[in-house]
């Protein structure tokens, strides 16, 4: 799903979005990361640390997750659900989407590899 797509279901208040198989994706699925700050927190005006502050979490914890280094925990999930009036689900799901993605991909990378005999 595009990230145009997740902003409408978001605005319409949905709380599960369908996602197309992991096999049928062609790009990289958007990183919650980026999903957290360029929808949540910039249209908020909550920076990293007051977000940080609000969750009871490091401004570490919000960059890293901003930034690609940590993914989505079942906590993280349901702090981000109360906060911002989502379901967990939709914070988990966000975050399966890009590691199957990734997992699927490399894995699609390594079974193409020439199998060399010994």
């Amino acid at each position: 799903m595009r990230l145009d797509e997740y902003k409408k279901a978001i605005r319409e208040g949905k709380e599960k979005i369908k996602s197309p198989a992991v096999t049928d994706i062609k790009r990289e699925p958007t990183h919650p990361g980026e999903i957290l700050e360029e929808e949540f927190m910039k249209p908020l005006g909550l920076t990293q640390s007051k977000l940080a502050k609000e969750l009871g979490v490091s401004t570490k914890t919000i960059s890293d997750i901003i930034h690609k280094k940590r993914g989505i925990t079942p906590y993280m999930a349901i702090k981000f659900s109360e906060r911002f009036g989502t379901s967990p689900e939709f914070w988990l799901g966000l975050q399966m989407d890009y590691y199957l993605w990734k997992a699927y991909n490399k894995h699609k990378k390594k079974s193409k590899r020439p199998v060399l005999n010994k």
